[in-house]
């Protein structure tokens, strides 16, 4: 279906909400057309307020070559106009509808929102005035969205250079824009001080000053430190306070844990069962106490949960990428960091459907414009249910870049989300992808005025960049590798130094290009110095994309060492350094970074944090080799190891995030359920080896693997630690000898 619509008119029914709405939808065709509908009787499109309609997120279209577009007040027509505008298509200034939109709507969730805070952390949102704050409100809302969270204070008032209001000021603001929209307003609002009446004055203020609160959310932690039934005692205090001057408004504290109690959860739910009345339900988000559906199994059932999905961070997150198997591979999470742009609708969709059976809707975590299409993409799965995933995308596209080539965008969004799903270097699909990029911006040039469509062409020629780099410099690598092996010093060196070509140094040129234009349109800040970024992690993808992806600067770095050695020892060093990671056929070799979980051929239990630490400067600076860069965080670990058939004991040797503590004592290594090592971190050191090959931070031990635990030379592998957890790199094992049975 793709029909020729014409709307010259639009008429309201003459309430105040109906009329709101219909300056809204001329002002949105004014922009698509060029041309702005008379405001009159009759109506190509009639808005009006149906009493009969009780639910206010709810809303109904009537029609064929006319439409009536029903709704209980203001929210229901936005969504309405929202549903048309992303059901049309425009051509030199002419409407086509291009799917039957008439019908009732009803939605799947009772909420459906995102965080979108002002403070120095996030990516845009700082940099933001009211105006942009009022035009989000509405792109969401297109999208389904009613609630929007805001955040008065987290315990210190940080201010940057391009905030132009005071937290608290733009919070009240911000609440009386979203009153106006008819959107739900919910405050996270951690607990930063230090006792009861400190933490009522301060929320008494705010509570005074906003002129609409839905509903509160202090986390439990993250941050948060008070032990649970303290919480839960303060959290009723604020709630009574909240009451007092927002009568309907409801608590909602999280089952977030702070990590110093290891069973705050336990007590966080012995608290509720006492069923206190001023707390209204429950959310779950990162860092929690315990898993949904455990959470809900064990909660009374009279208080509903909220989820807060992370759906804003790549790696050191809830949901990392491919948070299932935690593979994305290593150059991705240095260059691209933790929260660059990441379309990512295909995994929300699958983390959509795990979660949504357990609660009554959500509020996204999010930390500024690099998640854009992911809360779009999630509203529409709290709104509809089930969607047709391609078509909520194509939505994206048709309402957020009007004239424009609809599938090739559309496949374009997909693919740079396939683009993450293999080693750069192997990827088969990353320079097409950009291509659909640059394509749509040939076909439509008013595109490169459209700051959501240079934010994905920015992340399109970040992955196209890191694809040349990490291509050119393996290959590098293998021909610096080859003239070592002949003892070729200085060829080996001169290898490694070449420059890049003309071309990639172009395309390294285009991301500043795109990246000053993001920051002027929308705020959004790729670096540190000239866009006030608030670290290299969050959003800043200028501060990582140059950091090294291959271990061409770890291998450089080892030839300035070598330099400091007399000359016969230079050539044995640098060789142990090309070879250090290489096994025989009888021995193995795991890293977190190179492997991934799936190759450990068994399930982890527990919760698994990625702590990825290669985007990070100080760390990833040439001293490092890849392999170490990823830093697995449970309290225990397992692997299945094969291939052990050596006549000989063997030593595992692994290396560790040198991160220690007293309260560790009872760090243990098993093999085959023995005993290999316990006691406090990390048992024998190899102080040599880490020095020799390994950089600061990192550390490696050693332990003994007697050949009569190996059973057919297989075995399973455990490391634990139920205090700190075990965070380690990788593990290599190796013949160690001849056991005494063979001498």
């Amino acid at each position: 279906m793709r029909n020729h619509f014409s709307v010259n008119t639009v008429a309201h029914d003459g309430s105040a909400e109906a009329k709101k709405a219909a300056e809204l939808l001329r002002t949105e065709l004014h922009c698509r057309t060029g041309k702005k509908p008379q405001l009159c009787l009759p109506g190509e499109i009639r808005l009006e307020i149906d009493p009969a309609i009780s639910d206010p997120d709810a809303y109904r279209i009537e029609g064929n070559r006319s439409f009536i577009f029903r709704a209980k007040g203001l929210r229901g027509l936005v969504y309405a106009i929202g549903l048309f505008l992303r059901r049309t298509e425009y051509e030199n200034g002419e409407i086509y509808l291009i799917d039957d939109i008439t019908g009732s709507y009803t939605p799947y969730m009772s909420v459906r929102g995102h965080q979108l805070g002002y403070r120095t952390t996030p990516n845009a949102y700082d940099a933001w005035s009211l105006t942009d704050y009022e035009r989000y409100y509405l792109d969401m809302m297109y999208f389904g969205c009613n609630t929007v969270e805001h955040i008065p204070s987290e315990g210190t008032q940080r201010k940057n250079r391009l905030m132009r209001y005071e937290p608290e000021e733009l919070c009240a603001k911000a609440s009386a824009l979203a009153k106006e929209w008819e959107l739900d307003v919910s405050l996270w609002y951690p607990n930063a001080e230090k006792t009861l009446e400190e933490a009522l004055e301060n929320r008494r203020k705010v509570f005074r000053r906003m002129p609409e609160i839905n509903t509160v959310f202090p986390p439990g932690g993250d941050p948060g430190d008070l032990y649970a039934d303290e919480f839960i005692h303060r959290v009723e205090e604020i709630s009574r306070l909240l009451k007092r001057y927002h009568p309907q408004a409801k608590m909602f504290p999280s089952a977030q844990a702070p990590h110093q109690y290891p069973d705050w959860g336990e007590v966080f739910l012995r608290e509720m069962e006492k069923m206190p009345s001023l707390i209204d339900g429950v959310i779950l988000g990162p860092n929690r106490a315990m898993d949904l559906d455990e959470l809900r199994m064990r909660l009374p059932e009279e208080y509903p949960i909220r989820l807060y999905p992370d759906i804003t961070h790549n790696v050191r997150s809830e949901y990392p990428v491919h948070f299932d198997r935690n593979d994305w591979h290593f150059a991705w999470a240095i260059a691209e960091s933790r929260e660059c742009v990441n379309p990512r609708p295909r995994e929300y969709r699958r983390i959509h459907r795990l979660t949504r059976g357990y609660v009554i809707g959500s509020v996204s975590y999010s930390e500024g414009v690099n998640d854009d299409l992911n809360k779009m993409i999630w509203s529409d799965m709290d709104y509809f249910g089930e969607i047709d995933l391609r078509q909520s995308v194509a939505d994206y596209v048709r309402l957020f870049f009007p004239g424009s080539d609809i599938a090739l965008l559309t496949d374009a969004i997909f693919g740079l989300e396939e683009n993450w799903n293999t080693d750069p270097a192997e990827g088969g699909c990353i320079e097409s992808t950009c291509q659909k990029w640059l394509l749509a911006g040939e076909k439509n040039p008013e595109l490169r005025k459209n700051w959501r469509y240079v934010l994905h062409l920015f992340r399109a020629s970040c992955d196209l960049l890191i694809q040349k780099r990490r291509r050119f410099e393996l290959s590098l690598l293998r021909e610096a590798r080859a003239l070592l092996e002949k003892g070729s010093l200085a060829q080996s060196r001169a290898v490694l130094q070449r420059e890049f070509d003309a071309e990639y140094t172009a395309l390294r040129g285009k991301l500043e290009e795109y990246a000053a234009f993001l920051f002027q349109a929308i705020g959004y800040q790729t670096d540190v110095a000239r866009y006030c970024g608030d670290s290299w992690e969050r959003g800043a993808t200028l501060e990582t994309i140059d950091l090294p992806l291959t271990d061409r600067a770890y291998l450089l770095h080892r030839f300035s060492l070598a330099d400091t050695m007399q000359e016969e020892k230079r050539l044995p060093y640098l060789l142990d350094v090309i070879h250090r990671t290489e096994t025989e056929k009888d021995e193995y070799y795991y890293s977190v970074a190179r492997n991934g979980l799936a190759e450990t051929g068994t399930m982890q239990q527990g919760e698994v944090y990625l702590n990825f630490r290669g985007d990070n400067p100080a760390v990833n600076n040439g001293s490092a080799p890849m392999s170490i860069l990823s830093v697995y965080d449970n309290f225990t670990f397992a692997c299945k190891v094969s291939g052990l058939t050596a006549p000989s004991d063997y030593e595992i040797r692994v290396v560790y995030l040198d991160k220690r503590s007293e309260k560790a004592t009872r760090h243990t290594v098993l093999f085959n359920g023995e005993i290999l090592y316990q006691g406090t971190q990390f048992g024998e050191e190899d102080l040599d080896y880490d020095q020799k090959f390994l950089t600061k931070g990192f550390v490696s031990a050693v332990y003994l693997l007697p050949r009569r635990l190996l059973r057919g030379g297989c075995g399973l592998l455990e490391l634990k630690e139920d205090t700190m957890g075990v965070m380690f790199s990788e593990i290599i094992i190796k013949k160690r000898g001849l056991s005494d049975e063979d001498k």
